[in-house]
């Protein structure tokens, strides 16, 4: 199995048409470098259409996924995300209630 020790979403859609290269052009231009060992997530606009992109230390991996998912559409260009949020997140499920965002608290 590809090693994932860290997962980073774009909000900016990317054309699904795009290929390893131009996915590898987008992470650079968008995070700035493709760290080894970290999973790049882009949508479609009207978000039914994922790629992922892996750097594995030597190469890359670019996955594609039909569904409907859950992407924001504002904020900063991009988001981390763990792994149990890109779990949620390849489901379909809302994503952004995991984690800390989460938490039910008493006032």
């Amino acid at each position: 199995m590809i090693r994932v020790d860290a997962v980073w979403l774009a909000v900016e859609p990317l054309d699904m048409r795009a290929g390893a290269e131009a996915a590898l052009a987008r992470v650079v231009n968008v995070f700035g470098a493709a760290r080894p060992h970290h999973a790049y997530l882009f949508a479609n606009r009207r978000a039914n259409r994922m790629k992922v992109l892996v750097h594995d230390g030597i190469g890359v991996w670019l996955a594609a996924r039909r569904g409907r998912f859950v992407w924001p559409r504002e904020g900063s260009a991009t988001v981390t995300l763990s792994r149990a949020q890109l779990d949620a997140l390849v489901l379909g499920l809302p994503w952004q209630r995991l984690g800390e965002a989460g938490v039910i608290t008493v006032l």
